[in-house]
């Protein structure tokens, strides 16, 4: 056989990445030029667009490429006659925005070296926002391209007096990416909270009042921008949530008054309480999780491996600085969480380099010191600023770890019951599996709730929900207003992670089985495993997943997708195992 050239690692991957992004092909070090010249000549692109070799690599890096084709469109139109081009030329489009995802929605871990797969990144010219004239219920609205920054986004909105209620914790992430997988925050209404005009409970796709797509159009034969509205364009509801199956270059947003935020984080609530049982002694202390979501609407929980104590984020409305907050002017305020400190990093880079996985419990209890620790260095246990600058506090600086992740719809009367049979069963397999010597998590437990992308809250007449969002509200099920979100972190090699996931999973489907509460997965962590591997349990990616919308509702968002690319432009061979009507 012959010798096969070696492949970069995950870190000389990572290094070049920025540079072949930004200059292209020239900028690769000399083996990456090999390698691109090894797998034929650049694919001749429409427009003068100038295409390169770039480095692919996902958030927790488990999903990586060495080099595909990319290329930088300039507009919207470039897009659509790239489009026409990929058709014509046998070549798959993959919109590549900050790859701040777990699951293999732009490309999978198998795609070849020279696999026909063009990347267009949108990050360098479409980003372009402005204010829009907003719809009679909504006090603003903006226009942006699908390349700009959830935080850019946000700070602009806020220059003008308007904000957003859900956001997820990173801001590094794009506007486009964002709204393909319907990203959530943590927020219901607190007990006695009016709804605000222009706002929503849901996902950042319920905010969606029209969008403009490149599409597929019959009568030219080919690929055209065409804008959808809400409330009158069916497509613009499946397009609202498309996972990677279509390309959005383009949306207008509803957007509402800003208004600033405190959040308050403790460290000295036990997981007992916390997470305990709906009519026990300790829920009746008043602490727990439902008990502070009731008192602020806004909260979320992390947990880590082995410790009993997590660290409690509970955000509330405050127009008014409290005397005891401390006034923030920037997102990003928790510095210990981003810049890993010495005692962690060894630690995890011990168990990770010497295979000492029986290290999980003190990485826990060194990662809860260090919050604990942190919170009070950097003052940052009371702080009070602009709702943006609160809610976005995740940096690709933190520590890279892979995750599951699953929504749990119910009522609100049902949250804590949820929590605490999840976080009981989590708390005794992770100890069950120890005691046998394995160790397969070793980060954290994140819990959040957020309401649903429900129709009234979008500022047209008729709108409805974007149909593959998380958090679409379950026809059969209205009594159902609220998700419970929970994701199980993890260093990417650990032994016996999947296995562990997949325990979780089967007992998640089982016991959230629809007659209180129903699962769903989050499009873009793990879920659908096998002992090995996420992704792999063709019962959960074909049966369990389109169950969990409902009879009908799936194949109908699935037609209209397949309808809008035909061809199968946008997407891949993972998505195209997924979305079938």
């Amino acid at each position: 056989m012959a010798n096969l050239p070696e492949l970069p690692s995950r870190r000389g991957v990572l290094r070049t990445a920025a540079a072949a992004g930004v200059t292209g092909l020239a900028a690769l070090p000399g083996a990456a030029r090999a390698d691109a010249a090894a797998h034929g000549s650049p694919p001749q692109l429409p427009g003068g667009l100038v295409p390169y070799r770039s480095p692919y690599v996902n958030w927790a890096g488990e999903i990586t490429h060495h080099g595909l084709w990319a290329c930088a469109p300039r507009t919207g139109q470039e897009v659509a006659d790239l489009a026409d081009w990929a058709l014509a030329s046998g070549w798959r489009l993959r919109a590549r925005g900050m790859s701040h995802t777990w699951s293999p929605l732009t490309i999978t871990q198998a795609t070849a070296s020279d696999a026909r797969v063009l990347l267009l990144d949108t990050t360098r010219h479409l980003t372009h926002m402005e204010t829009a004239e907003p719809p009679p219920g909504a006090p603003g609205a903006v226009r942006a391209q699908t390349g700009v920054l959830l935080d850019t986004l946000m700070g602009f909105l806020a220059d003008h007096g308007l904000g957003v209620t859900n956001t997820p914790a990173p801001g590094e992430l794009t506007l486009g990416g964002t709204l393909a997988i319907d990203a959530h925050g943590a927020s219901v209404p607190a007990d006695g909270e009016e709804a605000r005009p222009g706002h929503t409970y849901g996902s950042l796709s319920n905010l969606v009042l029209s969008l403009t797509a490149v599409v597929w159009d019959a009568g030219r034969g080919g690929y055209v921008l065409r804008t959808f509205q809400r409330g009158r364009d069916e497509e613009c509801e499946a397009l609202a949530a498309h996972l990677g199956r279509a390309f959005v270059v383009e949306v207008v947003l509803q957007a509402g008054e800003e208004a600033p935020l405190r959040c308050v984080s403790r460290v000295d609530i036990s997981a007992d309480e916390l997470f305990a049982p709906p009519g026990s002694a300790a829920a009746a202390r008043g602490r727990t999780l439902a008990d502070f979501m009731a008192a602020t609407g806004r909260v979320e929980a992390i947990w880590f491996a082995f410790t009993d104590r997590p660290w409690l984020k509970v955000w509330s409305l405050s127009p008014q600085r409290p005397p005891t907050s401390r006034r923030v002017t920037g997102p990003y305020n928790y510095p210990f969480s981003d810049l890993l400190p010495t005692p962690v990093s060894r630690l995890a880079g011990r168990m990770v380099a010497d295979a000492a996985w029986y290290l999980a419990p003190e990485l826990g209890a060194a990662q809860y010191t260090v919050a604990a620790t942190g919170l009070l260095a950097t003052a940052a246990k009371d702080l009070w600023g602009a709702s943006h600058h609160l809610t976005f506090y995740l940096r690709p600086t933190t520590l890279r770890e892979t995750a599951n992740g699953y929504a749990f719809l119910t009522r609100r009367a049902d949250v804590q019951r949820v929590v605490s049979e999840f976080a009981g069963y989590y708390r005794e397999r992770l100890h069950a599996w120890a005691a046998a010597g394995r160790f397969p998590v070793n980060g954290q437990v994140q819990i959040r709730v957020c309401g649903l992308d429900q129709p009234r809250e979008a500022a047209v007449a008729g709108a409805g929900p974007p149909l593959l969002s998380v958090i679409r509200p379950h026809p059969d099920h209205p009594e159902w207003d609220c998700a419970v979100w929970v994701d199980v972190l993890t260093q990417p090699t650990t032994p016996g992670a999947a296995e562990f996931y997949r325990e979780l999973e089967r007992f998640c489907l089982r016991t959230f089985d629809g007659r209180y509460a129903t699962t769903r997965v989050e499009w873009s962590k793990g879920w659908g495993y096998s002992d090995t591997a996420a992704w792999a349990d063709q019962e959960v990616i074909g049966t369990a997943v389109p169950a969990s919308y409902g009879d009908g509702e799936w194949a109908h968002a699935v037609r209209i997708l397949d309808r809008l690319d035909p061809h199968g432009v946008f997407g891949n061979t993972f998505l195209d195992g997924l979305l079938r009507a």
